[in-house]
């Protein structure tokens, strides 16, 4: 072990502090272990050498009594536990070590099952990876409903449940449910689940109020040592064959092979169905412990934890101005979940704006219909229902706009239109109050030129559907001033959005990227090469979609839109499509029919060239393209570092976590040269992992 404690020398080692606890109606005592490192729920209980030492130490000497009737296992106020620590495992250097931390991790959790007595794990806070798996490891677990965050994360960052995860939920309850948790929720932006939800998919057998969880668990406890209550305990009977051959469709669908870690986990979910097989979970977790994918995903990692929650070049916080009310200009889908979301998250009254009764009524009918989803599936309660209701409303004139402090338009893309829009608004809002625009591409100097105040536009770029999409694009114009930077800020803060400043530069980043993207693809295409080779000529990157099915997605018409935008201000690098053209006055949403198979009339529309490209050759002009682009785009400062573009790839663009951000990336791939390193830096850094933990 004296080789990765080496590597975790910096742990913040967790405790395992021991007490008796007395269970109620005499079942006798419980050794109750406390997990605790010593700091608030901002640093949460992690496991290095070092913390699992004194784990296995403790259970020594609960091994050694035979006064016990059961054993306990709680975390400190908020917190249960979330793996081991990030940092020594970035620093792995040979299979060997990577072995170790797998082993001991199992050596130590596996003891709990191996008692003597009943072992019963109190999830009182947040459960991650190797956190959930101690309480595997326990004979029962019960939960707190104000739990926020349980998951096995391992496979976004390109491991799998290394310390029993694979081997013993599936066999806990069934493959499926287990795939959900292992696979499809990490792959699925790292989703978490609740401290109601794991009770509902069987992870914990019983459920308590965080007001009294403790006492109430140890009567639940005390009634399971004595008898009264029994929790049966069978292998899930599923077709498990057909279950994980489903799911590795999906993955397959997903990824298409480029990252190695849920084919792993699929492979040992599978297994566990003939028992369980620690050795085999050791095996796969060196092997991706030493793989790219792990360097990347924690690259990936840094940036989302970090980065993103403390946006380079942010005006000071203290200068934001409070938001009491906000208007939306528009009713249509964008706006409406716009609208829903400030009500949410904002608490304020929030108040939409269209040109006709007609169009009103439908989007703040679309809101309210969302909240009575969220309502239907227990996520808001009937009171809350009626108050979000209560706060979204619409009107005809712009004069309700009086009393607002934050307006937002999301109307057609089109300068003219905004311009008049705004020019509008202004005759009705205070000085102060600010003004942004959802713009995808276009400039914000200009679309504030001819207003009285110019400094309190700001762009404010959501991503759709707006709800979900974690990005927030805030754009600085010419005139911008710091109040209403700040104030973006703040609200794209209480938004719950990761937000990145952004020059005011044509198309901004992503779209800006993925417009240069899909351009050398549709290039490619009208030179000759046929749709099906471009289409899937970088299928090896594991991106979330193909170009065209983004494309569709996207829309053809705003695709196209875009792509003049970009090409009026780069004519040499982005080009306006003939054929797209084509494929927009034909009407079709794509060249893809509702089945997903293509359609040949809307293929045939881009048909004509004689110069047909090899998938290989369409991949290297792609990644070439986009190297030059983000080259460009730090030249002119449109970020205040790469690490910016990265992020706005990762959260904007559903860059792949196993790939790390784009621009290391194509620095590994050699595609960008120079390399795209921070001013004098000369070689690129292991991904930071400081303050990160593993759920492993």
């Amino acid at each position: 072990m004296s080789d990765i404690s080496e590597l975790f020398k910096d742990e913040v080692v967790t405790k395992a502090l021991v007490r008796d606890v007395e269970l109620p109606g005499g079942a006798g005592t419980m050794a109750l272990i406390t997990l605790d490192n010593g700091f608030d729920h901002t640093k949460p209980n992690t496991f290095g050498p070092g913390g699992l030492t004194l784990l296995a130490q403790a259970l020594d000497a609960i091994e050694a009594r035979t006064d016990l009737a059961a054993v306990g296992v709680i975390g400190k106020p908020f917190i249960f536990a979330v793996g081991a620590d990030l940092k020594g495992a970035a620093l792995v250097r040979n299979r060997d070590q990577a072995l170790q931390i797998g082993r001991l991790g199992h050596d130590v959790f596996k003891r709990l099952g191996a008692l003597q007595v009943p072992t019963f794990a109190f999830v009182n806070g947040a459960a991650m990876g190797g956190g959930l798996e101690i309480a595997l490891h326990c004979a029962y677990r019960t939960v707190s409903s104000g739990v926020p965050a349980i998951a096995l994360p391992e496979c976004f960052l390109g491991l799998v449940p290394g310390w029993g995860g694979t081997q013993l939920l599936p066999r806990l309850i069934g493959p499926a449910k287990a795939i959900k948790l292992i696979i499809e929720n990490p792959l699925a932006q790292n989703r978490m689940i609740k401290g109601r939800d794991a009770f509902e998919l069987g992870v914990a057998d019983a459920i308590f109020e965080p007001a009294d969880f403790l006492e109430e668990s140890l009567r639940w406890a005390s009634k399971v040592v004595r008898g009264e209550i029994t929790v049966e305990r069978t292998l899930p009977q599923e077709d498990w064959e057909k279950v994980v051959g489903d799911a590795r469709f999906l993955v397959d669908m997903k990824l298409r092979g480029a990252a190695p870690a849920p084919y792993r986990a699929l492979d040992l979910i599978l297994s566990a169905k003939d028992g369980v097989d620690f050795d085999a979970e050791d095996e796969a977790l060196a092997d991706l412990l030493m793989g790219n994918e792990l360097r990347a995903g924690l690259y990936a990692f840094d940036l989302v934890q970090r980065r993103a929650k403390r946006p380079a070049g942010a005006p000071d916080k203290a200068l934001a101005r409070k938001v009491t009310k906000v208007g939306v200009v528009g009713a249509g889908l964008m706006a409406s979940q716009m609208a829903l979301l400030f009500a949410r998250r904002l608490e304020v009254p929030v108040v939409l704006t269209d040109l006709d009764q007609a169009r009103l009524d439908k989007g703040v009918g679309y809101v309210h219909a969302e909240v009575d989803k969220l309502l239907a599936k227990k996520r808001i309660s009937g009171d809350q229902a009626n108050r979000l209701k209560g706060l979204v409303t619409g009107s005809l004139t712009k004069d309700a706009f009086a009393d607002a402090d934050f307006v937002i338009e999301a109307v057609f893309e089109d300068m003219a239109v905004k311009k008049k829009v705004f020019a509008e608004v202004e005759e009705h809002v205070s000085e102060t109050c600010v003004l942004a625009t959802n713009t995808s591409s276009l400039s914000l100097s200009e679309m504030g030129s001819e207003l009285k105040h110019p400094e309190r536009l700001v762009g404010f770029h959501f991503f759709n559907p707006v709800a979900v999409m974690p990005l927030l694009e805030i754009i600085k114009g010419a005139s911008t001033d710091a109040a209403t930077l700040a104030t973006a800020f703040a609200v794209g803060k209480t938004l719950k959005k990761s937000s990145v400043l952004v020059k005011d530069a044509p198309a901004f980043v992503v779209n800006r990227l993925l417009t240069r993207f899909m351009g050398e693809v549709i290039a490619a295409v009208d030179e000759g090469t046929p749709l099906p080779v471009a289409e899937h000529a970088l299928d090896d990157l594991g991106l979330p979609m193909t170009p065209f099915a983004l494309l569709q997605l996207v829309g053809p018409a705003v695709g196209h839109h875009v792509s003049e935008t970009l090409h009026a201000a780069f004519p040499d690098r982005f080009g306006v499509s003939a054929n797209m053209a084509e494929l927009v006055a034909s009407g079709k949403p794509g060249v893809y029919k509702p089945d997903f198979t293509l359609d040949e009339e809307a293929v045939a529309l881009f048909a004509g060239g004689d110069h047909a490209s090899t998938a290989e050759q369409v991949r290297v002009r792609v990644l070439e393209a986009l190297a030059e682009e983000i080259r460009l785009m730090l030249d002119e400062g449109v970020v205040a570092a790469a690490q910016d573009i990265d992020l706005c790839m990762i959260l904007g663009a559903g860059w792949p976590f196993h790939l790390g951000g784009i621009t290391p990336y194509l620095d590994r791939a050699g595609v960008a040269q120079p390399r795209f390193l921070p001013p004098g830096v000369a070689s690129l850094p292991e991904p930071k992992a400081e303050g990160a933990t593993m759920p492993s």
